[in-house]
Order: C-alpha cells, then structure tokens, then sequence
C-alpha cells in the first residue's frame, strides 16, 4: 500500500509527528506547501496532519478541496496545547473542522504538543500574551482558566512518539495498509 503523510506545521510539532509517522509506516511525509508536487490519485492512504488553531483543524477544509470529495482514504491528525484528556475541548475542535457525516467517516487524531512562542508567528505569539494577560488579571478563574493560564506562560514540548500510537493502531487493527 503507498501512503503519504502531508503536513502543515507552524512551529515544528506537526513536522515533528508527520516525521514519527512517515517513520514508523515506511512512507513519505510531505509539508503542505510542496502538494503541488505530489499526485495524491496515486496513494492509497493519505494522512493529513496539522495544528489547532482559532478552535478547528488549520487547512483542513482546503486541503479537502484537493481531494475532489475522495475522503475515504483520509486520515486525520492535529496537534496543539490543549491537554488530550480535555475531551470536551478536542470535541469541539472536531465538530468545528468536520461536518456531521466527515465526524463519522474520517478517522481523526489528537496529539499533544506545547508552545513555542520563539517560533510562533508574531500575530499568534500576539494573540496569546493578550490571552495570557487576560486570565492573569481576572479575579475569579474557575479551574481551567487557572491551568489556562498556567499553560501559556512559557513554551513548552511534551509532545512524544507513543502520542502517534492510537493513529498506528488504527491502521493496522483495520488492515488500511494490507
């Protein structure tokens, strides 16, 4: 089976996973700006991976529009800050970035990563010292405003391989790669 690992990564976490995959099922990982140079009719398995941001899976619904409503060989992954057992939260993000029968269809994955605000762009790194400065200035914060706030002080990695394994296993308990 060919498969191919595309990948949009602001910071290097998404790349950083792509990697850990392309590795670990043989295949190529390619960054989203050299697709132009990749016939995706030609793969059986297309894993798409990129970050969170603004609450939905960034590119995703561009990167759909390459695929001419094929997505029955899709799989999907994201990466971002959000703590994975925060399930509501990813929830969300999910519902945000597929429709209901996409929800359905296509297999998704969450992979935890950190900040890294030396490599974040400066709109972003922006947008998250104002957010940052907001919860440090609110009085009363419930618990996840708190570990909120916490979280986004400084960068941060604690982004890991084993974090690939449920994508892994997915493809090899269905037999998408025999």
């Amino acid at each position: 089976m060919k498969i191919v690992v595309i990948y949009r990564s602001k910071t290097g976490f998404t790349k950083m996973y792509a990697k850990w995959i392309s590795e670990e099922l043989l295949c190529t990982a390619v960054p989203y700006e050299e697709l132009k140079e990749v016939k995706i009719s030609e793969y059986d398995l297309i894993i798409f991976g990129s970050r969170i941001h603004a609450g939905k899976v960034d590119g995703f619904r561009k990167f759909k529009r390459q695929l001419e409503g094929n997505t029955t060989k899709l799989i999907v992954f994201a990466t971002g800050a959000t703590p994975a057992k925060a399930k509501d939260v990813i929830d969300k993000i999910w519902k945000s970035s597929f429709s209901k029968e996409e929800l359905s269809e296509i297999p998704h994955f969450y992979m935890q990563t950190g900040l890294n605000y030396e490599r974040m762009r400066a709109g972003d790194r922006l947008i998250m010292k104002a957010l940052a400065k907001v919860l440090r200035n609110k009085k009363e914060k419930d618990s996840e405003e708190k570990g909120c706030e916490q979280a986004i002080k400084n960068s941060y990695d604690i982004s890991s391989r084993e974090f690939i394994t449920p994508l892994i296993d997915y493809i090899g308990n269905n037999k998408v790669c025999q």
